[in-house]
């Protein structure tokens, strides 16, 4: 995949797709396929709650044939060391920009490294200024997990208007409030809100919708 996380110029949103804490390989590559085949999605992100480094390349290796098969970029989310063991485009952090210097020294240029910057403008900045390639803020809606602090409008305008750098808008996302931010963010990030649906494709087609 050619690095769209990294384009200057402002168009319309693209699909920044995160796999369920928990899934079943049998089922779940076909699923993804299905999705990436309903609309275009720019990255996945394989997001696992476990700490069983077998679990974590097996299911990184089902879904590396999935995504690479459409030319989409595959980012596992926090274990920088299995990003070239398994052959990943690059890693999503957690920790805003405490890693992001490390990180890009070990994993090189080419990599996509990302981070979670929550609601603070001042470490997306930071982090931006440390080499990261896109930068994510949330929850952008209402939920009772984390700290309670959302990441509101106000941030995604004014960082459409001063950096460069992509921003992802996620959590507890629904169709109003992709419409409302669809102008100032360049990726929306859909996990829970596709995988709880009965049917993730038809919700994903949903939300592309929304994003026009």
């Amino acid at each position: 995949m050619t690095n769209d996380m990294t384009d200057d110029e402002k168009e319309q949103p693209q699909i920044y797709l995160i796999t369920p804490s928990e899934f079943d390989l049998t089922t779940f590559p076909d699923l993804l396929a299905r999705c990436l085949d309903t609309v275009d999605i720019a990255c996945v992100r394989l997001l696992l709650g476990t700490t069983d480094d077998i679990r974590i390349a097996k299911s990184a290796d089902a879904l590396r044939v999935i995504t690479h098969e459409r030319d989409v970029a595959l980012v596992i989310d926090s274990h920088v060391l299995m990003v070239e063991r398994l052959g990943l485009d690059g890693v999503h952090l957690t920790d805003a920009a405490r890693t992001i210097k490390t990180v890009r020294k070990d994993l090189g240029a080419d990599a996509i490294i990302g981070t979670n910057c929550y609601a603070s403008r001042h470490n997306g900045m930071t982090a931006c200024e440390l080499g990261a390639d896109y930068i994510s803020f949330g929850p952008v809606g209402e939920t009772n997990l984390g700290n309670g602090h959302r990441a509101e409008l106000e941030l995604f305008q004014w960082w459409s208007e001063m950096i460069e750098v992509p921003c992802i808008a996620e959590g507890a996302l629904d169709d109003a409030l992709i419409r409302t931010f669809a102008p100032h963010a360049d990726f929306f990030g859909f996990g829970d809100e596709v995988w709880a649906s009965d049917d993730p494709a038809a919700t994903l087609r949903t939300f592309a919708a929304a994003m026009i």
